[in-house]
């Protein structure tokens, strides 16, 4: 594997493709909460799994850590959920931005509010393991509370708006991922697993040109706070461990929200009887 950094992504090379490339210094507009993020992602094969600024969504970046509400903030990007009111074009749209990486593989970022303010300071750190037919990210977000007072973690779910938990890690697939299959343990299945609890949650998608599928999986460290899934397959695929589905988070001033996750991409269509072997085999 060779790693090559141009001073503003991050690309690592496979045999045969190049598997990730991470933009740290995005060039996105301001509305979108330029953020770092990974997209393309690929399989083994070469198959790309993530999707970028898809139309009905800019702001969405293939892999990336978020916050839709925090403390009247928004680090998501687009429109605010407000109760009562609905979605609304608000002036709180922050940014992440890099200042750093401090070794081959932990970087250092600022969450910038709209005003300038300086809210939080993270670590993040990336790692990456490979299998014959699979590999997958591990990433660490060590999230440092420096506003001086406490932050809450929100949604639009927390503000009023019905299913719509989404906070935090955030996956969203390709277009033709679309109506793709969600998988989840003991035989759950389907966009019904919205809001639902489970150890880990699957995608199953098809690609277009290619007459290949292939398997994301998303596992948080159990250490995690809250456990609930905002997932749909229709009319978008996106996957996202929400930190405040039903109930807000808060982090207290000078302390650390320490998150953990696992992503796995895998060639095919995996069933869930072959993912709850590879997952038991995991440690955190």
């Amino acid at each position: 594997m060779t790693l090559v950094d141009d001073g503003r992504t991050l690309t690592l090379m496979g045999a045969h493709t190049a598997l990730f490339r991470y933009t740290y210094r995005p060039d996105t507009p301001a509305f979108e909460c330029p953020c770092p993020s990974f997209h393309p992602l690929r399989s083994l094969d070469g198959d790309v799994v993530t999707g970028y600024r898809p139309h009905d969504h800019r702001w969405h970046k293939g892999l990336a850590m978020t916050a839709s509400h925090l403390s009247g903030q928004n680090f998501w990007g687009g429109a605010s959920y407000v109760t009562g009111k609905g979605y609304r074009v608000l002036p709180n749209v922050g940014s992440l931005v890099h200042r750093g990486f401090t070794g081959a593989w932990t970087e250092e970022i600022d969450w910038i509010t709209a005003a300038g303010e300086k809210w939080i300071a993270e670590r993040r750190t990336i790692d990456y393991v490979f299998d014959y037919d699979s590999w997958w990210l591990d990433l660490t977000f060590e999230l440092h509370n420096v506003r001086g007072e406490a932050l809450e973690f929100g949604s639009p779910t927390v503000f009023g708006r019905d299913q719509a938990g989404y906070c935090g890690f955030f996956w969203r697939g390709p277009r033709s991922f679309t109506g793709g299959t969600i998988l989840a343990p003991d035989g759950r299945t389907g966009p019904e697993l919205m809001g639902a609890r489970a150890d880990w949650l699957a995608f199953v998608g098809a690609h277009d040109e290619v007459d290949r599928m292939s398997t994301v999986v998303i596992q948080g460290d159990p250490a995690n706070p809250s456990g609930r899934w905002f997932v749909r397959n229709e009319p978008y695929p996106v996957v996202n461990p929400s930190l405040a589905f039903y109930e807000p988070l808060r982090l207290p001033a000078d302390e650390t929200l320490r998150l953990r996750y696992r992503l796995m991409i895998g060639c095919g269509a995996w069933g869930t009887g072959r993912i709850d072997e590879v997952v038991r085999t995991w440690e955190w």
